[in-house]
C-alpha cells in the first residue's frame, strides 16, 4: 500500500460516515448508527473500497480516546460520587450475569466439557467476551439526546467503566486457569494502584489547571494541555498499570471536568472528534466485519450468542438497577445503555486467540455481536428516553 493512499481511504471513510450518519438522523436514528453501517457498506463484506489498515486502526484508537475524554470533561463529579456505589453494583451484575449466560450457551450448543478441557476454558472465554460494555457509543448517544450528564446517564457512564475494570480483571483470571505464569492478583492490585496513582495527580493538576484556568481564561493553551494530559494518563494506564487506555482518558476528563472552562476543552475536542475521529472509530467497526466465511452453524450459534449477549446485560444491569431504587423505566434504560459491546470485546478476544483459549471462526460472532448492538442500543435508546424527563 503506497503511503498517499491513506488519503483516499481517509475521505471515503469521512464522506460515507457522514452521508450515512445524516441518512441516519433523517429516519430520527442517531448518527452513530449509520456511521457504523456506513464502515459495513464501504468494508470487504460489501462493496470493498477501504480494508482495515493498521493505520485506520490507530485512528479509531485516538478516535474512541477522545470520545471518552470528553465524556469524562463532562460528567457532574457530584453525580459521578453519588451514583458510585450503584454503578459497582450494576456492573458486577452487569459482569456475572453475562459470563453465566455465555458459559450456558456455548455448553448447551457445543455441549458440555469437564472441567479442564479445551472445550470448558472456550466456554468459559465465550462468557468473558459476552461481559464486555462499550461505553462509548452509548456515550455518544446520550450526548446526542442530551441526557450524559443525568442521573441515569452518569450511572451508565460510571457503571461502563467500572465493568471494564472487572472484565479485564475476570479475563487475567480465567487466562490464568490455564496459564500458570498469569498472575490475577497483580491485575487488582495494578488496578487499584493505577486509581490511587490518578487520586494523587488528578488532585495536583486539578490546581494547576485552575490556576492556568483564572490566569489565562478562555486561552487556546488550556486545552492542548488538557489533551496532553488525556493521552499521557491513556498511556499510563496501558503501559504501566495494564487498564484500559480509554479509562485513563475518562480519569484525564474527571480531573478537568470542574474547572470554569472544561466546557471550552471539550468545545476544542469536540471539532476533531467530530470532524474526524469519531466517524473513523465508528466506521471502523463495520470495516472488520467479513461475514464470507460464516457457515450455517456458526451462524445459528452466532444469532443465539447476540441474544444472549444482550439480554444478559439488560437483565442484569436492569434488575440490579431496579434493586438500587430506580423506577421500571431508569432501569431499563441502565440496562439498555450497558448491551452495546466494542473495543473491549475486541481487546479480549484477541487476548482469548493469543493463548488459545478461543478458534478464530468465533471472531466473526464477536464482530457481528459488536454491529448488531452498537446499532441496536443508539436507537433503543433514543425510544426509551422519548417522553421522559429526569
Amino acid at each position: 500500500m503506497e503511503t498517499y493512499d491513506i488519503f483516499k481511504d481517509l475521505a471515503i471513510i469521512i464522506i460515507a460516515a457522514k452521508v450515512f450518519g445524516l441518512l441516519a438522523r433523517k429516519i430520527n436514528t442517531p448518527m452513530v448508527a449509520g456511521e457504523i453501517v456506513a464502515g459495513l457498506v464501504i468494508g470487504p463484506s460489501i462493496l470493498g473500497l477501504v480494508n482495515q489498515t493498521d493505520f485506520i486502526s490507530q485512528m479509531a484508537e485516538i478516535g474512541v480516546i477522545l470520545l471518552m475524554f470528553e465524556a469524562g470533561l463532562g460528567t457532574n463529579l457530584r453525580d459521578l460520587v453519588k451514583t458510585g456505589p450503584k454503578a459497582v453494583l450494576i456492573a458486577c451484575a452487569g459482569v456475572f450475569i453475562p459470563l453465566l449466560g455465555g458459559f450456558l450457551v456455548y455448553s448447551g450448543y457445543y455441549g458440555f466439557d469437564a472441567v479442564g478441557t479445551d472445550g470448558f476454558y472456550e466456554a468459559l472465554f465465550i462468557g468473558v467476551i459476552m461481559t464486555a460494555t462499550s461505553v462509548s457509543i452509548t456515550v455518544e448517544t446520550l450526548r446526542e439526546l442530551g441526557k450524559l450528564k443525568g442521573i441515569v446517564g452518569t450511572t451508565i457512564l460510571s457503571a461502563a467503566i467500572v465493568d471494564d475494570i472487572i472484565g479485564i480483571i475476570v479475563l487475567t483470571f480465567v487466562i490464568g486457569f490455564k496459564n500458570s505464569t498469569v498472575k490475577p492478583y497483580e491485575v487488582v492490585a495494578n488496578t487499584g494502584l493505577f486509581f490511587l496513582f490518578s487520586g494523587i495527580v488528578g488532585v495536583l493538576f486539578y490546581f494547576v489547571f485552575r490556576y492556568l484556568d483564572k490566569r489565562n481564561p478562555h486561552s487556546r493553551r488550556i486545552p492542548i494541555f488538557g489533551l496532553a494530559l488525556c493521552f499521557s494518563l491513556a498511556y499510563i494506564a496501558e503501559k504501566y498499570f495494564g487498564i484500559a487506555d480509554i479509562t485513563g482518558a475518562f480519569v484525564a476528563g474527571i480531573i478537568l471536568c470542574s474547572i470554569k472552562d472544561s466546557e471550552y476543552i471539550a468545545e476544542k475536542m469536540d471539532v476533531s472528534s467530530y470532524m474526524f475521529f469519531g466517524p473513523i472509530f465508528f466506521a471502523s467497526i463495520g470495516l472488520k466485519t467479513d461475514i464470507d466465511g460464516i457457515s450455517n452453524t456458526l451462524l445459528i450459534f452466532t444469532i443465539i450468542f447476540i441474544v444472549a449477549a444482550l439480554v444478559t446485560k439488560i437483565i442484569g444491569c436492569g434488575l440490579m438497577a431496579k434493586l438500587c431504587r430506580f423506577k421500571n423505566k431508569e432501569a431499563l434504560i441502565i440496562g439498555v445503555g450497558m448491551m452495546t459491546r466494542g473495543e473491549v470485546a475486541l481487546i479480549v478476544s484477541q487476548k482469548g486467540l493469543a493463548v488459545g483459549m478461543i478458534q478464530s471462526i468465533f471472531f466473526t460472532s464477536v464482530i457481528l455481536l459488536i454491529i448488531v448492538s452498537s446499532l441496536i442500543t443508539p436507537i433503543a435508546m433514543k425510544l426509551l428516553y422519548k417522553n421522559y424527563t429526569e
